[in-house]
């Protein structure tokens, strides 16, 4: 492509809209699948007694168990949904800009 093909791809309000809707977006996603993470790390290593926790006395299972499931199915769920939007609403927009639309 051809620098000025470029240039003109960067000053299109479409392109500008993708770049900034995209950002906000993986930032959202990246905020809900790491903090939940760095808690989970942050209270096995300071309080791991509260994951150690059984749900009864006769359950061997821990407290932290599940709720490593959870992270672990949460990180999918919003890859899922990352992909759901980039191949929907990013791929139209990008689909306008490279059709020459403003």
């Amino acid at each position: 492509m051809e620098p000025n093909a470029l240039a003109g791809i960067r000053t299109n309000p479409l392109f500008v809209a993708l770049v900034r809707r995209r950002r906000r977006f993986v930032a959202c996603l990246t905020a809900a699948t790491l903090l939940p993470y760095f808690a989970f790390i942050y209270v096995a290593g300071f309080m791991p007694e509260v994951l150690a926790a059984r749900f009864s006395a006769a359950s061997i299972v821990t407290i932290g168990w599940p709720i490593s499931v959870v992270l672990i199915v949460g990180a999918w769920l919003l890859t899922g949904l990352y992909i759901r939007r980039a191949n929907g609403e990013f791929d139209e927009l990008t689909a306008k800009i490279l059709a020459g639309e403003q």
